[in-house]
């Protein structure tokens, strides 16, 4: 895996992203990865650490990374769209106009409500200090009995707006030790004040103070997680904005904010410690809601190291490099719909974790539907002696079958399609990635199958062009992250006029009607595409084949809103009926099968 970490160098924007994206690029390093820091152009390139591996912009063409971290506050477009055609891209903090776009996003610091969602919203993956109060007391480490209050005042590496300097003279008071750091000298001599330019490794020093002023960053959540009580004070309204919404206590805005410092840290000449205390409680909270009272169990390193992106570069089914609209973010996948042809296809920031192994149809098959596949296999049997039913008078040359038609079930398990083709005359062929299933049907069914993944396997391969009057693929279809890949090969392996069948999940049923969010959460890992019945002829028309019938099914009506309750067991009377046949004509059903025909 091939890293590139892509901070914002902009003075504008401060350190911090620079900071945390160095810390990344060692985490990484350190972990095994092969990860580097891109330079770029920018104010700050003369704080880089030289230590670190750095690509420059002359470097990065051409070249392709296995994922590319871009912390660059506010990613333009134009940049957005370069970075995403050198490799699978994950956004940190981002905030640009391409924040929805981003296939997976990772917010550290608390947006907005207002903001759309992250994939992940996690203050505890920062690079937090080490070093650490006992509590958020005072009484630990000075700030009673006269003992002076020790306040560091840091407003991040840029401070544009000026704001320690005027911090520091409000609060400079007998009974306060003021440090203050200040990157723009010469510093004024104010009585009680420390001016220093930098603090190296500054979240290492919080744990030194009792009380830290700052604004809404980096430096706040550190704090807390110092058990250090902060206060804020914001530049301009959308940090105070972001300070509120996350539950800080700040003083205000500008100007007014730093003379109400003042009126907030004394009272009549002396320390308020009943404002201290109501602050200490309020970092308290902060600290348990982002999960930093403890030392956190991974950072943003220990995260990013388990990733090797699988994000779709455009539609699985159409190609369209469109941007797609993001439908749903969860932390370890992202939906999207393609707006060519309206497909949902989801995208991974590692491999889902599913082995097509034995398991997969025993102990997985019954934690879902009560007994194992082998023991569900009648019951399967049965289900596709049905939908032979259906394709039967769609294949070529029916009705007159004399010559057994050759099917091919892409993903047959343990064969009970297979087992159903065969007693009606047809010549099934099986391929499964599961290979005690494989054994099963070649030794237990005695029918032919191969081992592998559809269209990877050399048994397929081999069967020359229109070896096969149908296709089927039954609750497989989804599983598949290539199907613009996969409908080539069944087109070349299927008669002119042979048919396509396939079963999958619906998009369109009630579950996903009721709430598309709770679907989509409850959607297996490695279902890596979402279909709807009424976009599902044009896709397939599209990709050469001829919807000819379309049957919904699944219908439950246990899972309407509001009345579905009354149905969770009782599953008979006229109430039942009713809902039943409502859900069969409006086609709500949760599944669906198509049937098609090849196309010349």
């Amino acid at each position: 895996m091939t890293f590139l970490v892509v901070p914002s160098l902009e003075k504008a924007h401060g350190t911090g992203h620079l900071t945390r994206s160095q810390d990344l690029v060692r985490s990484l390093r350190d972990m095994g990865k092969e990860a580097y820091l891109f330079a770029g152009s920018g104010e700050r390139r003369i704080a880089l650490d030289t230590s670190l591996p750095v690509f420059e912009r002359e470097e990065e063409k051409g070249r392709q990374w296995d994922c590319i971290v871009l912390d660059r506050f506010r990613t333009p477009a134009e940049e957005f769209e370069k970075w995403s055609a050198l490799g699978p891209v994950i956004g940190i903090d981002e905030g640009g106009p391409c924040r929805e776009n981003f296939p997976f996003l990772i917010d550290l610091l608390p947006p907005l409500p207002r903001t759309a969602p992250a994939n992940i919203c996690d203050p505890s993956l920062l690079p937090l200090p080490h070093a650490r109060r006992a509590s958020f007391s005072l009484s630990d480490s000075g700030g009673r009995d006269g003992s002076p209050l020790r306040i560091l005042v840091s407003f991040g590496g840029a401070d544009l707006e000026n704001t320690a300097i005027p911090a520091c003279r409000a609060l400079a008071a007998p009974g306060a030790l003021i440090t203050c750091l200040n990157p723009h000298p010469p510093h004024p001599r104010v009585h009680g004040v420390t001016f220093l330019d930098s603090l190296p490794d500054l979240r290492e020093h919080l744990a030194a103070y009792d009380l830290v002023i700052t604004h809404f960053g980096l430096t706040a959540f550190e704090s807390i997680h110092a058990r250090v009580p902060v206060l804020l004070v914001s530049p301009g309204a959308y940090h105070e904005s972001l300070a509120r919404a996350a539950g800080f206590v700040s003083a205000g805005t500008g100007a007014s904010g730093i003379r109400r410092l003042a009126k907030l840290l004394y009272s009549a000449g002396r320390i308020n410690r009943r404002f201290l205390r109501k602050l200490r409680s309020a970092c308290e909270e902060a600290a348990t809601r982002y999960g930093l009272a403890e030392p956190p169990a991974r950072r943003l390193g220990d995260l990013l190291g388990t990733y090797a992106p699988r994000f779709p570069k455009g539609c699985p089914v159409c190609g369209s490099r469109a941007r797609a609209p993001v439908i749903s973010r969860f932390p370890d996948r992202t939906y999207l719909r393609c707006p060519a042809c309206a497909l949902v296809y989801m995208a991974r920031p590692a491999p889902p974790p599913v082995a097509y192994e034995r398991a997969y149809f025993f102990e997985l098959y019954r934690n879902q539907y009560g007994k194992t596949y082998l023991e569900d296999f009648p019951s399967l049997v049965d289900a596709a002696r049905a939908r032979l039913d259906v394709m039967g008078p769609l294949l070529p040359g029916a009705p007159d079958l004399s010559v057994p038609p050759r099917i091919l079930d892409i993903g047959c398990a343990y064969g009970p399609f297979l087992a159903a083709a065969r007693e009606r005359g047809y010549d099934p062929v099986g391929i499964d990635p599961t290979a005690d299933a494989v054994r099963y049907v070649r030794e237990e069914l005695g029918l032919r199958a191969f081992h592998g993944f559809f269209p990877y396997s050399h048994g397929t391969r081999d069967f020359v062009a229109g070896s096969f009057d149908a296709v089927c693929l039954w609750y497989v279809i989804e599983h598949f992250e290539d199907l613009a890949g996969v409908f080539a090969e069944i087109r070349r392996l299927l008669k002119t006029g042979g048919v396509l069948s396939f079963a999958t999940p619906s998009f369109g049923g009630v579950s996903a009607r009721v709430s598309a969010a709770g679907f989509l959460e409850k959607s297996p890992s490695d279902h890596f595409t979402l279909w709807e019945p009424k976009h599902t002829a044009a896709i397939l028309k599209a990709r050469g084949f001829e919807l000819r019938k379309l049957a919904i099914s699944g219908h439950h009506p246990e899972r309407f809103p509001i009345l579905g309750g009354l149905f969770r067991n009782r599953r008979h009377g006229f109430l039942y009926r009713l809902f039943l046949r409502l859900s069969r004509v409006f086609r709500l059903g949760d599944t669906f099968e198509a049937h098609a025909v090849k196309l010349p």
